[in-house]
């Protein structure tokens, strides 16, 4: 199981194309962490490395209670996400839906991003009604993420 909790990318000066934002971890008081919920390796392994080469502090779930019992943990602790990111559905776990569900209860404020690749769910459309602030369809590019976590943390989404 693929686990980058706390780790650093490699600073580099290059810019993340697209963005006008240099892609360099920033002070650790500035940084905002990101959980991302994906029952896909891959999908986690390339989506991490995006958010950490965006300067985010990343810590992943494979599914939707996991990423429940650590959006509460660190609320309780004090240290609480800045935005999540889940993916609708997850074979055989629990998938977005229910995980937001969740989140609502104990975070009304919670800002999440609703992931899917199946273009087709209605969910997709009315990810507001299901509690999301904003929605990515897979795959997406990291200048689309970028924009996308920009727009959920600078606002409620709206």
């Amino acid at each position: 199981m693929l686990r980058r909790q706390g780790r650093r990318p490699r600073v580099t000066s290059r810019e993340v194309k697209g963005t006008g934002r240099p892609a360099i971890y920033a002070g650790e008081e500035s940084v905002k962490k990101v959980l991302l919920m994906d029952d896909e390796e891959i999908i986690l392994r390339v989506s991490c490395r995006m958010l950490e080469t965006l300067g985010y502090k990343v810590e992943i779930a494979s599914e939707g209670e996991e990423a429940v019992g650590k959006y509460t943990s660190a609320m309780k602790a004090g240290e609480p996400f800045d935005a999540v990111i889940l993916d609708l559905t997850v074979k055989g776990g629990t998938g977005g839906r229910e995980a937001i569900r969740k989140m609502i209860e104990t975070d009304p404020e919670v800002r999440a991003i609703l992931s899917s690749g199946y273009v087709d769910d209605p969910g997709t459309e009315d990810y507001r009604a299901l509690g999301f602030k904003a929605s990515l369809a897979k795959p997406y590019q990291i200048e689309e993420l970028d924009r996308t976590l920009s727009l959920v943390m600078r606002s409620d989404g709206d």
